[in-house]
C-alpha cells in the first residue's frame, strides 16, 4: 500500500512541476500547488526513509551488525525454508 501512495505522490509531483514550469498559472495558484508539492515531497522522503530502514533490517547478520551487500532474494527464501523445518 505504501508503494502505491508513493507512486501516486510522485505522479502528482511530476504534474505539479510541469504546471509550474509552464508559468501560466496566477501567483496564488502557483503558491498553492508549490505548497502541495513540498508536502508531497516530504511524504515521499519519509516513505523512502522507512523503506531504507526496512532494507537495513533485512540485511543485518545474525549478530545484528549491518553488512553492505547486494540484496539477494534467494537468501530470504533459504532462511524461510530453514525456519519452517
Amino acid at each position: 500500500m505504501a508503494s502505491q501512495r508513493f507512486e501516486q505522490a510522485m505522479a502528482r509531483l511530476e504534474t505539479i512541476v510541469s504546471e509550474l514550469e509552464r508559468g501560466d498559472l496566477p501567483l496564488d495558484e502557483s503558491l498553492k500547488i508549490f505548497e502541495e508539492g513540498i508536502k508531497l515531497s516530504k511524504a515521499c522522503l519519509k516513505l523512502l526513509d522507512e523503506a531504507e530502514r526496512k532494507v537495513e533490517i533485512l540485511i543485518q547478520d545474525k549478530d545484528g551488525k549491518r553488512q553492505l551487500r547486494a540484496y539477494n532474494f534467494d537468501d530470504v527464501d533459504a532462511e524461510d525454508d530453514a525456519k519452517s523445518d
